[in-house]
């Protein structure tokens, strides 16, 4: 027999949704059978699935452990990520907020490669906060992706409120998304662009168009300093598609240094040699959370320190240009 204690991730979704997502080599006319024949009670109770779960409600299950295994998984199953270093900014019960370096992926495209994801659920776990049942039904997530090689601000939710909370902001749009990025040519003043993108998604490239059927896009940006023929550019996201800020900067003669998808490659090949960079020099620098009501994000910004390669070079080519607000 095992007995489990509902949790705040599990709480408010039908038991029935909830033993499909914990029994997930079950098929659901095995899981409804064990509900008739009260092999499965939800607070010592029969259950028909339909109850709304409830923080601190109790399932059991009267099962030998080898059929448990079975139908969940055995917990050797789910792999964890080996512990590695996080740049934590910014971290409550629900979310986390970590510094991405350039040439992680956000999210796991594989299962060869760990992500930031995975780093994220393995910091979790070995400080307690996530347990390895809980996993059988609730994975943290990231809210937002970055490129591969671009660094900066990740937002991931550590319970199922974090989650969705944080996830909603980024798709309403309800903060403001700031990055740093070191473009060819010189920029003396402030614009605002708009077109539209398409994704060649067998090549992993975009297109700006000027068709009105494609994926409307905006962006603003500002020169923070410049010389003669590089700018540093602090670039506000104003949508949010794939690649936006390096194609749209790209397809105004701006392209990021580094960017060998978009950019110019006799410029980046002369930076590479300067400096030995081996990514595009973006970062997602800032998040504004501007006023929302009862939040303890309201008015609060958020932001990650620049690589330090990335410094190196601000300084070198604007004679110790420091970075502030």
């Amino acid at each position: 027999m095992k007995e489990i204690t509902i949790t705040k991730n599990e709480a408010g979704q039908r038991f029935d949704k909830y033993l499909f997502k914990y029994f997930k080599e079950a098929s659901s006319g095995f899981i409804y059978k064990m509900l008739r024949k009260k092999n499965i009670t939800l607070n010592g109770k029969k259950s028909d699935g339909k109850d709304k779960l409830s923080v601190g409600d109790t399932v059991k299950i009267f099962m030998a452990d080898d059929t448990i295994d079975k139908f969940t998984g055995n917990k050797a199953s789910i792999e964890i990520a080996p512990l590695k270093s996080l740049d934590i900014v910014y971290e409550d019960r629900d979310v986390i907020i970590v510094n991405k370096p350039s040439g992680m992926l956000s999210q796991k495209a594989d299962n060869k490669e760990n992500s930031i994801n995975e780093y994220i659920i393995s910091y979790l776990i070995n400080s307690n906060q996530l347990t390895i049942e809980e996993l059988k039904t609730f994975k943290p997530g990231v809210c937002n992706r970055l490129d591969r090689n671009t660094s900066g601000l990740i937002v991931a939710g550590k319970s199922l409120f974090g989650l969705q909370f944080m996830s909603k902001m980024f798709k309403e749009r309800t903060m403001d998304k700031y990055y740093l990025a070191l473009v060819s040519g010189k920029i003396d003043s402030a614009h605002k662009i708009s077109s539209y993108l398409v994704k060649d998604e067998k090549n992993n490239k975009v297109t700006i168009t000027d068709n009105v059927n494609d994926n409307y896009i905006e962006t603003e940006y500002e020169p923070l300093a410049s010389s003669e023929n590089l700018t540093l550019l602090k670039v506000k996201l104003i949508t949010g598609k794939p690649h936006q800020i390096r194609a749209h900067l790209a397809s105004v003669n701006h392209g990021i240094i580094g960017d060998y998808k978009y950019g110019n490659k006799k410029i980046n090949d002369s930076f590479k040699s300067k400096y030995g960079i081996k990514n595009q020099l973006l970062h997602a620098w800032k998040l504004d959370f501007g006023v929302l009501e009862g939040s303890n994000f309201s008015n609060k910004e958020i932001t990650a320190d620049l690589p330090s390669s990335f410094e190196k070079i601000i300084s070198n080519e604007f004679n110790n240009f420091l970075i502030g607000d």
